[in-house]
């Protein structure tokens, strides 16, 4: 079917999603990631990364220990190729002792190596957490077709990160090679006099030599990591942003729509409410307007604490707590000047401003009065409670002048 315009039907709509999603992909990503996109991609394994850190810490920590230790090391191996350069007649007749022996000066220059090894996994887990911190993902490691796009991986190829692991190999090799350079040219008298001297002696200079230099110029390892370190967490934070529309649809995600949030909110105030009845139980005298206001009060004789509200309400909330109250045996009080005073001056489960201690004692008196199981014949009066005049409110909590007792 073909709508007004020739165009046919449906096309425009999905032409508006196809609008919409290139707006998407065109708007800028200016806004700082938030929590939740950084830790949705910690998941997915992509966190700040700088392989320079680790591969620098490695270098000059097995520079370090062949600078110390290079001379036994190299004692052992000596050892080991001198041995293996030794044959008798029953190396030769029996092939079986030939490869026992060669089988077991390898697993000796391995255990000459073993050091070098252990010492490079420690330094590499170690550094490996230095930035982005420690993660491990098993999303990283699922199979994605995009991985396999031959475009995708031409732009990677080509793109921005190559030309800077290609400045950094050149950045490398100038640095390392320089300095390499500049101390084989400086020692060049050294290796001159090694020729005049003895094997032996020769070879302790030349190693202490060429030791010396693979310790400086790996050293200078740590100026390219220090450049590649915050550089990786600027670029790792620029690929983390999000635009304005992916905020706010994040928002919406976390926060809900509109309706589970009101339904939230419903059934918040349903357990408030459940909860604030059942305090009722608790109360001594729930002060009334009669209709329109009702708070409820307790006290406790035994502490320093003043009487507190336990429940309040308007209406109909008003008339569930007078229902409560009476079913719980709480005695009501009518007093429209010091309910609406108490209601619109003290919250739930706040205790009653001072200004109202004396109104409050002279009802709570009268109720403990009423409640005496030794009550005498000569009941106290009701009190007619007063309020100070700031704390006159009519019954929509405006200030009123008028001192009344109408409802």
């Amino acid at each position: 079917m073909v709508v007004a315009g020739g165009v046919p039907e449906g096309t425009e709509y999905l032409g508006g999603d196809l609008m919409a999603d290139q707006q998407d992909d065109s708007q800028e990503k200016t806004e700082e990631p938030t929590a939740r996109r950084l830790s949705k991609a910690r998941e997915e394994g992509q966190i700040a990364r700088s392989t320079e850190i680790t591969i620098a810490a490695s270098v000059i920590s097995v520079a370090i220990y062949i600078y110390l230790f290079g001379s036994s090391l190299l004692g052992n191996v000596a050892n080991i190729f001198a041995r293996g350069l030794v044959f008798d007649s029953l190396a030769v007749l029996e092939p079986q002792v030939a490869a026992g022996r060669l089988a077991d000066a390898m697993i000796e220059a391995l255990f000459s190596i073993l050091p070098i090894l252990i010492l490079t996994g420690v330094v590499v887990l170690a550094c490996s957490g230095l930035i982005g911190g420690y993660n491990f993902s098993w999303k990283s490691l699922q199979p994605k077709a995009s991985k396999f796009n031959p475009i995708a991986g031409f732009k990677r190829m080509f793109g921005i990160q190559a030309l800077v692991n290609l400045g950094k190999s050149i950045a490398k090799f100038l640095l390392v090679g320089g300095v390499t350079y500049l101390l084989i040219d400086a020692s060049i008298t050294e290796f001159a006099e090694i020729s005049l001297m003895a094997l032996e002696p020769g070879l302790t200079v030349s190693a202490s030599i060429l030791t010396t230099a693979f310790l400086v110029a790996s050293s200078t390892l740590i100026i390219i990591a220090l450049i590649d370190a915050p550089y990786q967490v600027y670029q790792h934070n620029q690929k983390m942003k999000m635009s304005l529309r992916e905020v706010k649809d994040e928002r919406k995600d976390t926060e809900g729509s509109p309706e589970v949030k009101q339904r939230i909110r419903q059934k918040q105030r349903e357990v408030s409410t459940a909860r604030m009845l059942e305090a009722i139980a608790e109360a001594d005298v729930v002060i009334t307007n009669p209709e329109h206001f009702a708070v409820a009060l307790a006290y406790d004789p035994s502490s320093e604490d003043p009487p507190k509200v336990v429940a309040k309400g308007t209406d109909v909330m008003a008339e569930r707590i007078r229902e409560r109250a009476g079913e719980e045996g709480v005695p009501l009080f009518q007093s429209p000047v010091l309910a609406r005073a108490l209601f619109f001056t003290t919250e739930i489960e706040a205790f009653i401003p001072e200004p109202l201690f004396e109104a409050v004692a002279q009802v709570i008196a009268y109720i403990f009065n009423i409640n005496s199981i030794n009550r005498s014949s000569n009941l106290r009066d009701k009190p007619v409670p007063r309020v100070p005049d700031n704390m006159v409110f009519d019954s929509e909590g405006r200030q009123s002048e008028v001192y009344d007792s109408e409802p």
